[in-house]
Formats: structure tokens, C-alpha cells, sequence
């Protein structure tokens, strides 16, 4: 009902109409068929009224709480009675829903209108002390539950950022090597260039295309590199891999066979590309070492065509439905996004995992 990883809550679903309509029917029914309310009239239309404030208990939780229980603190004043159906339980979601999704200035009007209400119904007698104490027991709790779990994925939200921020310094520096690759390549065409200007004008005329051609790409991959570096502290500069060190994989770390083919035009891929590529598949045979269990065989395949790259990368172990993103798979996602492309990973129809990632032969960035 919230996207676990932004931890932003999302507007009424389907669900959320069927939730109200049960509390409308179950108020009418109680208050038909339970003897002993003291007003059941006044007692079904506050539960009914307020049944809709459970369609935007995520999304406006202090309009929800303000309204509900600012109700239920005028009605008793001005028609002497109050609504004593136990479906009026379902207010505590709205207590819940403020202190999960509401901001801190949010959560110290919203206490303040509830303390008010309790205030008023103890005041007017319609609530002994006792009832008082349980009320508050009640409500303490469950505002606990919801603020404990906002602090939850309010850490799991840090703990992401961390992640995206590693993950974008490690793609730093892989750009940081294309760039200087093409800057090398520039220089020595350009000093060929001068040496031949004079006995040969077509040679310097083919670096300076040489040269205009490299430096169009590392335009680009400067681009990308300015999109990646968002924060002050500079990258740590170090060599980057290539595809066609993914056979270093095959040879290292223990567990599972690691089998790896590479198929298609990769010689041409530019540098970015091709350090993602096996960034991707090494995190995924990593992964699939530490939690593939009675895996026997990690298959790496790398598909090149003239628009893209392909990588997938499967084992045959036991997998176990994960219920969110781990922190090595949102990793992958954001170095994919940087370049264009995407990166999903699941469990395959019999047993095993699989990671897919497709990246533009271009490397362009978004």
C-alpha cells in the first residue's frame, strides 16, 4: 500500500473502497442487531459518515484524523449523544495512518485534536477514567507501531541512498578511464598529425577526423559523468574492467560452475558499456554464490547487436521470493538507469534466478 523504497504512500487503491464499504455494512448491521446502544440512529450515521476518511488515511492523514475525530468531539455537544458501535474501531487506523505518513508538525496537531476528543468525552461523562487510561494505552500503541515503522523505512531509505551513492562513484570511475582513453587516443593522433603535415596533408587530415570522432564520445561520456557526480567529493580514479574479463570470473571465488559466453560485436562497445556489463554480471554471480542455495551451475551469456547489449545471467538453485529490492539489485538498477538501460532480476519458472539486463550499444545517458 506504500512504495517500499521511497517510502511514499499511495493514493486510494481498490481495496481501500472495499475497506469502507465493510465498515458502512458492518455499522448498519450492529447497529440493527446489537441491543443496548443508547442512540443507534446517531450512532450508525457518525460510523457511516466517516467510513470514507479510510480512502485518504495515507495520503491526507490529518484531514482523516481532524475530521473524524473532530466530529466525534462535536456530535456529543450538540446532540447529547455519541456513537458507541465497536465498528468506530477502525479510527485507529487514521491514528496509525498520521504517525506512519504524516510529518512531525502533522503528528503534534493530529495528538492534540485526539487528547481534545478524549478530553471532552470524559469531561461530558460519555467516558469513566478507566476508560480513559485504556484509551490512551490503546492509542499510545498503536501511534508506536506506526511511528516505529516510519523510522524503519525512513533507515531503509538511508541505506539505499548509500547504496545509489556508491554504485554512482564506481560508475565515476569507469567513465573516468573512458575519458582518458579518448583523450590518449586524441593526443597520439594529433602528434602524428603534426609529424605528417608537411610531407603527407591527407594523413593529418585522417587525425583530425580521428580526433574529431574521439572527441565527440568523450563529449559525451563527459555528459555522463557530470549527471553521475552530484556530490563535492571527488571519485577514486582506478583502472575498470572490461567484458572480456568476465572469464576472471569463471576462475574466481568458490561455489557454483560459472559458464560464460559472449556472443556478437564487442570490440567496438564503448568503454562505459563495457564496464557495466560486467559490473552487472559480477554482482549477479555474486549474488547467486551467496544465495543461490544448491546451486551447481551460474550461466553468464552476453548478446551484442547493433543497437544493445544484452546480459543475463541464471543459476539453478533454490531461490526465495524476496519481498523488496536487496541492496546489490538497487545498486545494478541505478548504474543501468545512469546509462539508458534497464536491469530486472526474479525467479525463474522451475527453480533458480535470473538477472537481465539491457543497456543501449550507445551508452547514452539519461
Amino acid at each position: 500500500m506504500y512504495d517500499p523504497v521511497h517510502d511514499k504512500p499511495r493514493p486510494r487503491m481498490w481495496w481501500d473502497w472495499v475497506l469502507a464499504g465493510l465498515i458502512m455494512a458492518a455499522a448498519v448491521l450492529e447497529g440493527t442487531l446489537r441491543a443496548g446502544i443508547p442512540s443507534p440512529v446517531v450512532s450508525v450515521i457518525v460510523a457511516v459518515g466517516l467510513a470514507p476518511t479510510v480512502l485518504w488515511r495515507r495520503t491526507r492523514p490529518l484531514l482523516m484524523v481532524g475530521i473524524a475525530f473532530g466530529v466525534c468531539m462535536v456530535v456529543p455537544l450538540v446532540l447529547g449523544a455519541e456513537s458507541d458501535l465497536n465498528t468506530m474501531v477502525f479510527l485507529l487506523l487514521l491514528v496509525y495512518s498520521l504517525f506512519r505518513w504524516g510529518s512531525g508538525r502533522d503528528t503534534t496537531i493530529g495528538a492534540g485534536i485526539i487528547v481534545a476528543k478524549l478530553g471532552i468525552s470524559t469531561a461530558t461523562g460519555h467516558m469513566s477514567l478507566v476508560e480513559l487510561g485504556g484509551g490512551f494505552v490503546i492509542l499510545f500503541s498503536v501511534s508506536a507501531v506506526g511511528a516505529a515503522l516510519r523510522f524503519r523505512a525512513k533507515a531503509r531509505m538511508r541505506e539505499l541512498d548509500q547504496v545509489k551513492l556508491l554504485e554512482r562513484e564506481r560508475l565515476a570511475r569507469d567513465l573516468h578511464d573512458t575519458v582518458a582513453h579518448h583523450v590518449s587516443a586524441m593526443a597520439i593522433r594529433a602528434g602524428a598529425g603534426l609529424a605528417a603535415a608537411e610531407t603527407s596533408p591527407d594523413a593529418a587530415t585522417e587525425a583530425l577526423s580521428v580526433i574529431e570522432s574521439e572527441a565527440s564520445l568523450a563529449l559525451t561520456e563527459m555528459r555522463t559523468m557530470v549527471r553521475v557526480l552530484r556530490q563535492n567529493e571527488p571519485a577514486e580514479l582506478a583502472p575498470s574492467p572490461r567484458i572480456g574479463d568476465l572469464e576472471d570470473l569463471v576462475r574466481s571465488g568458490p561455489g557454483p560452475k560459472v559458464d560464460v559466453e559472449i556472443t556478437g560485436p564487442i570490440d567496438d562497445l564503448p568503454p562505459s558499456v563495457a564496464t557495466a556489463i560486467y559490473r552487472l554480471a559480477q554482482e549477479s554471480v555474486t549474488n547467486a554464490r551467496r544465495h543461490a542455495h544448491r546451486a551447481t551451475r551460474i550461466e553468464v551469456r552476453v548478446k551484442a547487436d547493433e543497437t544493445s547489449v544484452q546480459l543475463r545471467v541464471t543459476d539453478d538453485g533454490d531461490a526465495s521470493p524476496a519481498t523488496s529490492p536487496g541492496h546489490g539489485l538497487v545498486g545494478m538498477m541505478e548504474r543501468a538507469d545512469l546509462l539508458g538501460g534497464t536491469c530486472e532480476a526474479g525467479p525463474n519458472a522451475d527453480r533458480g534466478w535470473t538477472v537481465t539486463a539491457v543497456l543501449p550499444r550507445s551508452g547514452a545517458a539519461r
